[in-house]
C-alpha cells in the first residue's frame, strides 16, 4: 500500500491506519452511514478519493452489503459519487460551493441561535453544557473524528431548541456539506481548542439572554469555517 501525499492511504488498495468505529445501532446501515459521514467530516477519507465497499467492510468487521447501502446513502446526499467497478469517491467542495453552504448556515443558524436568548428555557440551555465540555475535551486530544461529532451534536442539539425539526435537518445536511474539506487546517493553526471553548461562551451569553454576544459568537464560529478554508 503507498501513502497519499498527506501520509494516508487511499481504499482502493487499502485504508487510513483508522477509521471511526461504529456506534451502538442496530442498525448497521445507520451505524456505517454515521462512521463514515464522521470520517468525511474530519478529513480522514479524503476528497477526490476513492475508496471499496469491501475494504470498508473489512474494517468495519461487517459484510461489504449495509456498507454499499450506507455509501448509497451517501451518494444521495452528494458526499461520494459512485465510481463503477472500483468503489466510491468522496465529493470535493468547489470555492463557491462552500461559499453557497456558509452562507445558507449563516441564513438559518445565526438568526434562530440568537432568537433562543429570548426564548430557549435556560435549564435547556444548560442541559448542553456536558456536550460543551465534551467538544474542548476531543480538541485537546486532537481526535478530530471525535470532536467533528460531537461538534456537530452540539450545534444541532442547540439547534434543537427552536424546536423546528426540519431546520435541523436541513442545518445538519449544510454543516456535512460545508466542511468536507476537514478540521485539520483549524488544528495545525492551534485554533481548534479555541473553537471548542466558544461553546461554553455561546452557552453563558444564552444564559444571560445576551443577543448581541450571541449573534456576535455565531458569526465568528461561522467564519472560521471559510477562514480555515483559505490558509
Amino acid at each position: 500500500m503507498s501513502p497519499n501525499r498527506t501520509g494516508r492511504v487511499s481504499a482502493v488498495t487499502g485504508l487510513p491506519p483508522s477509521l471511526p468505529a461504529i456506534g451502538g445501532r442496530t442498525n448497521y446501515r445507520e451505524r456505517v452511514a454515521d462512521a463514515l459521514r464522521a470520517a468525511l467530516v474530519s478529513g480522514l477519507l479524503l476528497p477526490g478519493e476513492v475508496y471499496s465497499a469491501p475494504a470498508l467492510a473489512g474494517r468495519f468487521g461487517v459484510s461489504a452489503t449495509p456498507v454499499r447501502e450506507a455509501m448509497l446513502d451517501l451518494v444521495k446526499e452528494g458526499l461520494v459519487t459512485a465510481v463503477p467497478n472500483k468503489g466510491f469517491r468522496v465529493t470535493e467542495v468547489s470555492e463557491r460551493q462552500l461559499d453557497e453552504y456558509l452562507h445558507l448556515r449563516a441564513l438559518i443558524e445565526i438568526p434562530t441561535v440568537t432568537s433562543l436568548a429570548r426564548t430557549a428555557d435556560p435549564a435547556a440551555v444548560e442541559a448542553l453544557r456536558p456536550v460543551a465540555a465534551e467538544t474542548v475535551t476531543t480538541a485537546a486530544t486532537g481526535d478530530l473524528v471525535a470532536y467533528a461529532a460531537v461538534d456537530r451534536r452540539f450545534h444541532l442539539d442547540l439547534l434543537a431548541l427552536a424546536r423546528n425539526a426540519h431546520l435541523v435537518e436541513v442545518a445538519g445536511d449544510l454543516r456535512t456539506r460545508s466542511r468536507l474539506h476537514g478540521l485539520t487546517a483549524l488544528a495545525e493553526h492551534g485554533l481548534l481548542e479555541a473553537s471548542a471553548g466558544e461553546h461554553h461562551a455561546l452557552l453563558d451569553s444564552l444564559r444571560a439572554g445576551d443577543e448581541k454576544t450571541v449573534r456576535r459568537l455565531m458569526t465568528r464560529h461561522l467564519g472560521q469555517v471559510r477562514r480555515r478554508r483559505a490558509k
